[in-house]
């Protein structure tokens, strides 16, 4: 008797129902994986219909047992249930393509597994982040320091001025200003607390394709002060005649200075800079200190100075004591330029090295120190500034030429210039050529 319903078989069932055998080859063949919840039962009676019947639950059967995977052979995968648990641990849906189930090729990446990092566009993204961090910190940079920058000198109220020469000429000047100092800074620093401005170093570096070269003009040169427009009036007054380089500043400030050095120089100067006491000492502070080497000791009551030989770091009070003193020396003010361009070159080379140029937290104090404490004229712009640094600083690696303008005499205690000396200087220096004239002192 057939058990099973009219025009039904075990051979001609529909493949849909049954033991789930859906193609040609015996399900045995194929290798299915399956879970098993236990272990193998022996088989029990039959039903009516030909199927197992209930078989005896197994020693222990209160306890659920953890399913392991086993093939269509009956054999354990070896994986267990750590295998099991694993593939939704991670998300895995067996079956489907790329996972571990047979849906996807053997050895490719599951859905659950974090893709390999493209290094190539990480890079690519970090420089131009970079690149962007730079550009905005250098722009914002440049407008900050220049917004910094006093320019208060106007060099077109200069009058009968020389035709400019090949170069650049920046007449750069240290003046005995007092400006922002409070009693206790001026009995600090040694400078007293003489009113108005006067000039304690005067130089003239010259910036060319042959070479640069740093002048250093004594302040006690006997030059002749002419004719020049008042920086108040807009008058031409003079000539004020025979009398100390540093007196036209103390006449009538920058302009007159700059009327007076190219009248007997006949350089025409392109750009001025001036520093006081308070921010050159600033800035020797905020560089840390420059380290020099002094070739022999000496003390100036006048100054503060009290230096022995040897290599050593000043700070701000003693750099303005090293640039300062003139009293120690038997050649008063030709000694004192000589120091005033050793110092400076120093300062320029340390204020280049990477310790400060590459630590913000040293390279902006300095530069708000100097910019604070400069004043230039109104055509100077921050590539000038750096032009001049880098002068200075190439100067004093051997890269150019220092010297005091040719020294002939003195009359009166002033220092004579040697005028067949300084005439072939000027001319060197106008049509940019390397510089054979020497000081002589």
């Amino acid at each position: 008797m057939n058990d099973w319903p009219e025009g039904w078989s075990d051979n001609n069932r529909d493949p849909r129902y049954g033991r789930g055998s859906a193609g040609a080859q015996p399900e045995g063949a194929r290798v299915m994986r399956q879970v098993r919840r236990g272990p193998a039962v022996p088989p029990g009676p039959r039903s009516a219909y030909g199927d197992p019947g209930p078989a005896a639950p197994p020693y222990g059967a209160g306890v659920p047992q953890q399913p392991s995977y086993v093939d269509g052979r009956g054999h354990d995968d070896g994986a267990g249930y750590d295998d099991y648990d694993s593939g939704y641990n991670t998300g895995q849906v067996y079956g489907a393509p790329g996972g571990r189930g047979p849906g996807g090729p053997a050895g490719a990446p599951g859905r659950g597994t974090r893709p390999a990092p493209n290094w190539r566009r990480r890079i690519k993204w970090t420089a131009i982040t970079l690149a962007t961090v730079l550009v905005v910190t250098s722009v914002a940079t440049y407008f900050w320091a220049d917004s910094k920058l006093r320019r208060e000198v106007d060099l077109s109220t200069v009058i009968d001025r020389p035709e400019a020469g090949e170069g650049t000429n920046y007449l750069i000047v240290g003046s005995d200003s007092r400006e922002g100092m409070s009693k206790e800074d001026e009995k600090k620093l040694h400078t007293g607390g003489a009113e108005g401005k006067r000039t304690d170093s005067m130089m003239i570096l010259h910036v060319g394709d042959s070479g640069d070269t740093l002048i250093s003009l004594p302040r006690d040169s006997n030059v002749t002060i002419p004719t020049f427009r008042g920086s108040e009036s807009g008058k031409v007054k003079g000539p004020l005649g025979q009398n100390k380089l540093n007196a036209a500043y103390a006449f009538d400030g920058p302009t007159l200075l700059v009327r007076t050095v190219e009248y007997n120089t006949g350089l025409h100067i392109d750009h001025y800079v001036e520093i006081g006491f308070q921010g050159f000492a600033n800035i020797v502070d905020a560089v840390g200190g420059v380290d020099i080497d002094i070739d022999k000791g000496f003390k100036d009551k006048w100054s503060g100075a009290d230096f022995k030989a040897g290599k050593q770091t000043l700070n701000g009070q003693q750099a303005l004591a090293f640039v300062r003193t003139r009293h120690a020396f038997a050649a008063s003010d030709l000694q004192r330029t000589k120091n005033q361009q050793k110092f400076l070159a120093a300062l320029a080379h340390q204020v280049a090295t990477p310790s400060t140029v590459l630590n913000p937290f040293k390279f902006y104090p300095t530069m708000g120190a100097g910019l604070d404490s400069l004043i230039v004229d109104k055509d100077m712009s921050l590539w000038d500034l750096a032009s001049m640094f880098w002068a200075m600083k190439g100067v004093s690696g051997g890269d150019g030429k220092s010297m005091n303008m040719p020294i002939s005499g003195s009359a009166g205690g002033n220092l004579v210039w040697d005028k067949a000396k300084v005439k072939t200087l000027v001319n060197e220096l106008n049509n940019d050529e390397p510089v054979t004239v020497t000081s002589g002192n």
